[in-house]
């Protein structure tokens, strides 16, 4: 029987154990952007993704993209940001003309997220990058329709024509589930940011018995509520 580290070795990192948020790979790749780079927010919904753009990237031009109604698209300020909208699927842009996308907590809500992905890779330049988090362990929440295990989603990502550069886990599922059981109390959202109370047994449990940095994130990716991603489009 297959196991995950059977599946996805190649994309469990070695660098560090850590638990990461949204905000990791949007900090990776901007370093790599230059101006005027064509951001594209899939799944922008009120468009609080702009600020961590501005935080990280100044130098990009970002475009926020949703659906036309939805209780994230009606949060949505009246502002200069420029949001275009989309049927779910079909992304109003040109081939090959995306330097990055960015899809935060976006992919568990999508009707056919395997066609956005498609669609994704269409838009993006040869070797750009689309980072993003989803669900893995995490109950339902606002219309959510899916949760992807990691090896489900490497495959869709690389049927899509993306390559997987590496996926990292996010806050533990069994927090994130008692989060929703005692209705969302404030105190528990300091664990999106801060290192959530089952991973850090399992980075204690890593550094007890000497494993390695990728068994680790291994063992928190088992077990995590939400994940991170970096994919690229395939080169052509």
């Amino acid at each position: 029987m297959a196991s995950q580290w059977d599946l996805i070795a190649d994309v469990i990192p070695t660098d560090a154990a850590i638990q990461v948020n949204e905000t990791f790979h949007i900090n990776v790749v901007s370093k790599q952007l230059l101006a005027g780079a064509v951001v594209v927010d899939l799944g922008s919904g009120d468009g609080r993704g702009r600020r961590k753009w501005r935080r990280y990237a100044p130098q990009v031009s970002w475009i926020g993209v949703d659906i036309a109604s939805s209780p994230e698209v009606e949060l949505r300020p009246v502002s200069d940001a420029p949001l275009v909208t989309y049927d779910g699927i079909r992304l109003p842009f040109a081939t090959a003309s995306v330097d990055c996308i960015s899809c935060q907590q976006v992919l568990e809500h999508v009707r056919h997220p395997e066609q956005v992905l498609a669609e994704a890779a269409r838009v993006l330049k040869p070797g750009a990058p689309m980072i993003g988090t989803t669900s893995n362990l995490e109950p339902y929440h606002s219309y959510s329709l899916w949760n992807f295990t990691l090896y489900g989603f490497v495959t869709i990502a690389r049927e899509a024509g993306l390559d997987v550069v590496e996926v990292r886990p996010g806050i533990d599922g069994p927090t994130l589930i008692e989060r929703q059981i005692r209705n969302r109390p404030p105190e528990m959202s300091k664990y999106f940011s801060e290192t959530s109370p089952r991973n850090a047994e399992i980075i204690e449990w890593g550094r007890q018995t000497k494993r390695n940095a990728a068994l680790v994130n291994n063992r928190m990716l088992q077990f995590c509520g939400h994940f991170a991603f970096h994919t690229t489009r395939r080169p052509t």
